[in-house]
């Protein structure tokens, strides 16, 4: 992993039909694992989609998953808070586990695109109910990947004016 692979990370959201390989798969979780979490809890699981009927009916109820149509896979991380040391600071952890998992798929010439469950409850519960997730396990994002069908310059977003030193100076 590089900067360069940081700087060229950008949502993508649309892939060939080539399949990705399991020991791809594999390393995209084991990078979404190795990170930080609160007091190390680690309170996560992930559930693999493949199933085209599964990717297609998330694609129905979900505003923003139409890329699951054309997906070959997607990664849900759910939040697992009975696991937590510190009661509340699950999604941060989570964050930082999806955010490896996107940057591992760029490492990897995969593309991939964080699409938000949580905190709507609409969205939370129809996950649920179509993958049988239970209580008090919390889907909390989709990460649809594969082999992408579309090519996007690294995005600067860098701004100088957000940065502050030693406090907060106009």
């Amino acid at each position: 992993m590089s900067l360069k692979d940081i700087l060229y990370r950008r949502s993508i959201r649309k892939y060939t039909a080539e399949p990705v390989a399991e020991p791809d798969m594999e390393d995209l979780l084991r990078a979404a694992m190795a990170a930080p979490s609160a007091g190390n809890a680690q309170p996560w699981h992930f559930v693999i989609l493949t199933e085209r009927r599964l990717l297609d009916a998330i694609a129905d109820f979900h505003p923003y998953a139409g890329m699951t149509r054309e997906a070959p896979a997607a990664i849900l991380v759910c939040a697992d808070p009975s696991l937590e040391k510190y009661p509340g600071y699950w999604v941060q952890d989570l964050s930082a586990a999806v955010e490896n998992l996107l940057l591992a798929a760029q490492s990897k010439d995969l593309g991939a695109v964080w699409v938000g469950i949580y905190p709507t409850e609409e969205r939370v519960r129809k996950v649920r109910e179509l993958l049988a997730i239970p209580e008090p396990i919390i889907p909390f994002a989709l990460v649809p990947f594969g082999h992408p069908a579309e090519k996007k310059p690294p995005s600067e977003r860098y701004n100088p004016e957000r940065v502050h030193r030693n406090g907060w100076k106009g």
